[in-house]
């Protein structure tokens, strides 16, 4: 069976993968969460010293991903939250998953639109050009909008508590910005060659909505390859780890293990 391979985005340690690595496991699978360059610390540790923050950008993290991937015997099944989609996303145009799945995931460059709950969402690090090559942390109430907008405030601030960790900034600048910047490394031929790729949205999404995947669905079947959409409705942007996760850990690996196209756009 094929390893997989799951990537973490902003704002999160490769930790908040636990639960699906543990699922994957069970039914035979060898999964394995990939930290971004320096952030293999602990969520204590990254919020008292956040400098390995700070030092990352886009192009940084893909490489290493690209390196570490291809170390593997076989192309891995590749699975990415949040920006972990983006950079999911990237790779599949390097072709190097067997299939690849973007959950809740930022759009590679092309879709033009943010909604107004992003750049809320988004307001604590976008709103100050300043804070650009620092690393925010998001207060309890700012992570409870974001990320976890279905649950109680409660269940909210333990997830915050093992999992929350400050921003790479440069890389959600990076992201905000890749329309208007040349040589954007978010970037892709979206018609040239890819892996398979599926996009899974939460219909109660405020960070990623459930309109911004769609146009990046859109964008993505541009290419002759396999292109699928799936929305998971009144989920919020960590829907990962909030109840009812695990639907959405099996239907994606279900699908990685036999990909299949949309038959007809969301």
């Amino acid at each position: 069976m094929p390893d997989i391979v799951l990537i973490h985005g902003l704002f999160l340690t490769h930790e908040s993968w636990d639960g699906w690595i543990a699922r994957y496991a069970s039914k035979g699978h060898r999964a394995v969460a990939i930290p971004w360059p320096g952030l293999e610390g602990s969520v204590e540790s990254l919020r008292a010293d956040p400098t390995p923050l700070t030092k990352l950008d886009i192009a940084t993290v893909v490489e290493d991903l690209d390196a570490k991937i291809r170390s593997f015997a076989e192309p891995p099944i590749i699975i990415g939250h949040s920006f972990g989609g983006l950079f999911a996303q990237l790779l599949a145009y390097r072709s190097l998953g067997s299939a690849v799945v973007g959950i809740e995931a930022a759009a590679p460059a092309g879709v033009l639109s943010l909604p107004f709950s992003t750049l809320k969402a988004s307001a604590p690090v976008l709103a100050n050009p300043l804070n650009i090559g620092k690393a925010t942390m998001l207060t309890p109430e700012q992570f409870h909008y974001a990320f976890t907008n279905t649950v109680s405030e409660a269940e909210s601030q333990a997830l915050y508590d093992r999992y929350a960790i400050p921003c790479v900034n440069r890389i959600l600048f990076e992201g905000a910005f890749e329309n208007f910047v040349p040589h954007s490394p978010a970037h892709v031929d979206v018609r040239g060659h890819r892996s398979p790729m599926l996009l899974i949205t939460g219909g109660d999404d405020h960070l990623v909505t459930s309109g911004y995947t769609k146009s990046n669905y859109e964008l993505i079947r541009k290419s002759s390859d396999i292109t699928a959409f799936k929305e998971f409705p009144g989920r919020p942007h960590f829907t990962g780890a909030v109840p009812g996760w695990e639907a959405v850990a099996d239907y994606a690996l279900d699908w990685a293990l036999n990909p299949s196209a949309t038959p007809t756009a969301p």
